[in-house]
């Protein structure tokens, strides 16, 4: 199903209603233990974190299963499920010490940022369409450690909520990072950002529950993704690029950076066409890192619902 199939408002997205694990005491004492013990020892509770939620977890496990099966071809069983709750959990551990500055744990390969960097010195800003699907903040560390290149996110105000306490629990100085959609100047703050020279990035995988979404062809079956991140980019009329930071295990990761699309000499007439064009080929980019590292897609809910 192509990029020009009949938009239509959708119900409400399973991920919005699971309840959340997440607690702060517990969050803080994995910090603390991580950022005094070190990171071989801190892994080492991640294998049990990994076991508990595989087994206690029959949603997330189902929806894993079903994954792991559309993107390798063949039946995933509770150990491939293991797998992939293991990286998740990995690249969770991983963001304690990227946003801490400890760059010297980690070897980051970076592919396609010629083109990037090529962009920005022809206009300043561009826009960065991710998803869950590795890890966001090996980019954001990056960019803070390199020549002052600033990322920025752009989410939802209730996510960006529950992010920034996360955030601050690890460190209080990666909250400024976080611009929340919804407010009335949340436009102009991006737009601002952009200005300056920033990366602003958006994962487009995952919208709210009345947001408007397309059903596009993924792993050999329609999903429907929100037009929300496309219209973004279209009102900011800037370069866009698919960017993913796929975990490779142990301590290594790899950025890719990839044109996606170009808003910002596009007409009011034709970006409609622009929009499609760019949803296509964003699902396109992702099903091809889905497949060439099949653990690193984070949506453990039903995806093709």
């Amino acid at each position: 199903m192509s990029g020009t199939a009949n938009p239509g408002k959708a119900a409400p997205n399973p991920w919005m209603g699971q309840a959340e694990r997440s607690n702060m005491a517990i969050l803080r004492l994995m910090v603390w233990i991580s950022l005094s013990f070190g990171r071989p020892l801190g892994r080492l509770v991640l294998y049990g974190i990994a076991a508990y939620f595989t087994l206690f977890s029959p949603k997330a496990r189902r929806a894993s299963r079903q994954y792991l099966e559309k993107v390798r071809g063949r039946p995933a069983g509770w150990s491939d499920c293991f797998r992939h709750v293991l990286a998740f959990a990995s690249t969770i551990h991983d963001r304690i010490y990227l946003l801490n500055d400890r760059f010297d744990l980690f070897e980051i390969e970076v592919v396609g940022a010629e083109a990037l960097l090529a962009q920005l010195e022809r206009q300043p800003g561009a826009l960065l369409m991710g998803a869950h699907l590795g890890s966001f903040e090996v980019l954001r560390a990056m960019g803070r450690s390199q020549a002052g290149l600033r990322v920025a996110m752009l989410m939802y105000e209730e996510n960006a909520r529950k992010i920034n306490a996360t955030l601050a629990a690890i460190n209080p100085k990666a909250t400024q990072d976080i611009l929340p959609l919804g407010q009335v100047d949340s436009m102009l703050k991006a737009q601002e950002m952009l200005d300056q020279g920033c990366l602003v990035g958006m994962l487009a995988d995952r919208g709210l529950g009345d947001d408007e979404r397309r059903p596009l062809d993924f792993l050999g079956s329609p999903a429907g993704f929100p037009t929300g991140p496309f219209r973004v980019a279209a009102l900011l009329r800037r370069p866009v690029f698919f960017m993913t930071g796929l975990y490779l295990g142990g301590n290594r990761y790899r950025l890719h950076f990839e044109p996606l699309a170009d808003f910002s000499q596009v007409s009011r007439s034709e970006r409609a066409a622009a929009m499609d064009g760019a949803m296509a080929a964003y699902a396109a980019r992702l099903e091809q890192h889905c497949r060439q590292a099949p653990y690193n897609w984070f949506n453990f809910f039903d995806f093709w619902q």
